[in-house]
This record gives structure tokens, C-alpha cells and sequence, in this order.
């Protein structure tokens, strides 16, 4: 049973969701032959002030 987690900072449209956890479900079924209900895909969204790069946080940037 496949797991991904990918971490992301919020902003995306529910519809962008959407889409990312079905083509990533069908590229891990495609790569690695696990059939797509067994493959479980989980979300992390960060608020921009509480992630940085480079010591600034994604809320400061302009």
C-alpha cells in the first residue's frame, strides 16, 4: 500500500487538489502497479507564516 505525503503551501483551489492527488494516485498505479484504491495520498498545507526559505517566511515575501 502506497503512502505519499507532499507538503504544500495553502492557496490551491479545491479543484487543484483535486486534480494533483488524482494524477499523482494515477502515476504511482502506472510506476509501481498498485491498483489506485490501495494508494493513499495525504495533503499538508502549511500557512505561508509558518514556512520559510532562507530565513524569510513565505508571508514576509513580496
Amino acid at each position: 500500500m502506497p503512502i505519499i505525503n507532499i507538503d504544500l503551501i495553502e492557496g490551491r483551489s479545491q479543484e487543484q487538489l483535486k486534480n494533483l492527488v488524482k494524477d499523482v494516485t494515477d502515476a504511482v498505479s502506472k510506476n509501481t502497479g498498485a491498483p489506485t484504491e490501495h494508494i493513499h495520498v495525504i495533503l499538508n498545507e502549511m500557512r505561508k507564516d509558518r514556512y520559510s526559505v532562507g530565513g524569510i517566511l513565505k508571508s514576509d515575501e513580496k
